[in-house]
């Protein structure tokens, strides 16, 4: 059986800088990449040596908003501090919500400036 692991995922958002400055601070992530897609637009890959997220814009606003689990439920993002990385999304001007803790972690989610939902977590 093959050892498979998820490289990246491309989403689209309305500032792809702002949505990279957001993830570096968040996770401790690099700027990987940036540059024109090929098939227009521009995008900056934020992530790690591993795995990282596109984040796109074709350069027009984003035209669609989809309804929550349409067709995306959320990103999961994992850290090692889970206050600290609640206080920088809410420095963003973000709002964090639906502090949990049950097995396996702890979490929270919050919704960025596009409607991308994410859940932050914590095994710590």
């Amino acid at each position: 059986m093959q050892n498979g692991f998820l490289e990246h995922a491309n989403i689209t958002v309305s500032d792809p800088d702002r949505s990279s400055s957001l993830l570096q601070a968040l996770c401790g992530w690099h700027e990987r990449w940036r540059g024109p897609s090929r098939l227009g637009g521009w995008t900056i890959h934020v992530g790690n040596e591993r795995d990282y997220l596109a984040v796109y814009t074709s350069g027009s606003p984003v035209a669609q908003r989809f309804a929550k689990g349409v067709p995306l439920n959320h990103i999961g993002l994992v850290v090692d501090d889970l206050e600290a990385a609640e206080g920088v999304v809410a420095a963003a001007g973000l709002t964090p919500f639906n502090q949990m803790n049950y097995e396996p972690g702890r979490r929270f989610y919050f919704f960025d400036w596009d409607g991308i939902e994410f859940e932050v977590v914590s095994y710590g």
